[in-house]
């Protein structure tokens, strides 16, 4: 492979100098163990994985505030303030949290319409712009027609030095997993109220940042969310 995906990969390895010789793998397995059925199979947990799917077709309702402030708090809240930093429902390499969670208002009852992002420390939303968003989302989402009808969109913006200060290079990885994370918390939580969710990859970044103000380049987008009540 070439470009810049192999270089990026190739650029943030760590190396141990000389690769341990461990012999040649063999070409095919040496046996193959059956192993216990699931401990925890029928438990809550191994339902919603079971069930989660991404589901594309909204009701166009809206959600109460009480499901939208579950939501951010299960993808990445305060689990335990009593640390510096607090722990969070996400994990995040050296709990550097370099990922900020906004929230594109569509139709949450209790909320206007706009454009907020979520404080974690005081499990509160900053509005940072009113209107109604929807055209605008659907335009940075490569014009995915099917985000019509939901009720929120999460934007994940990463602040890269959070990260990067500590682990150079290296740390790009790992806010890419940090939003891997963050994002399959959402998918749990929103499976466990029967909402729907379809996380999205396929974005016009510059379109995104301009919605929340990033710059692109020290902030900058790495994933999106819609969700709402999907169709019955």
């Amino acid at each position: 492979m070439n470009g810049i995906g192999p270089d990026f990969y190739e650029e943030t390895k760590y190396s141990p100098g000389v690769p341990p010789d461990y012999g040649e793998m063999p070409s095919a397995p040496l046996g193959e163990i059956g192993l216990p059925k699931p401990a925890q199979e029928g438990g809550t947990l191994a339902k919603l994985l079971a069930s989660r799917r991404s589901r594309r077709k909204f009701a166009g309702q809206p959600i109460s505030i009480d499901d939208l402030s579950f939501l951010l708090w299960a993808c990445d809240g305060v689990s335990e303030s009593g640390k510096n930093p607090a722990w969070r429902t996400a994990p995040s390499a050296g709990r550097m949290h370099p990922i900020d969670t906004w929230v594109v208002v569509l139709r949450v009852d209790g909320l206007e319409s706009g454009i907020y992002r979520y404080v974690p420390a005081s499990h509160s939303l900053e509005l940072f712009r009113k209107g109604n968003y929807e055209e605008a989302t659907v335009k940075a989402a490569a014009g995915q027609e099917w985000i019509h009808g939901a009720a929120a969109v999460f934007i994940w913006i990463a602040e890269f030095a959070r990260t990067t200060t500590r682990y150079k290079d290296r740390g790009y990885r790992y806010v890419f997993l940090d939003a891997g994370h963050i994002c399959q918390n959402l998918y749990l939580a929103v499976e466990s109220l029967s909402l729907g969710m379809t996380a999205i990859a396929a974005l016009v970044d510059d379109e995104v940042n301009a919605l929340v103000g990033a710059d692109g380049e020290e902030r900058s987008i790495l994933y999106m969310a819609a969700l709402g009540k999907p169709v019955a």
